[in-house]
């Protein structure tokens, strides 16, 4: 999980590597941090979708992660 010293950091790398460069390890250091970053938003986003219930034109309701599987299915059905 990333911290709020994580993005800090993140936050540091960056002025750092625009005013004077980045050593390799901060380079690397960097990646790893954006890395995680994006991740954490990525199963945060993913965690938000999966709760959302959608309702349906014919008055049911679905989840959105629910619809989404039938979804790929209709698709996966059609194209054999």
């Amino acid at each position: 999980m990333i911290t709020d010293a994580d993005i800090k950091r993140i936050n540091e790398l960056y002025h750092k590597s625009k005013s004077e460069g980045l050593t390799p390890e901060e380079k690397q250091e960097q990646v790893k941090l954006r890395e995680a970053y994006i991740e954490s938003v990525r199963a945060n986003m993913r965690s938000q979708l999966n709760n959302i219930d959608v309702k349906r034109p014919d008055g049911s309701i679905v989840s959105l992660k629910e619809q989404a599987a039938q979804n790929l299915a209709k698709k996966k059905k059609h194209a054999n």
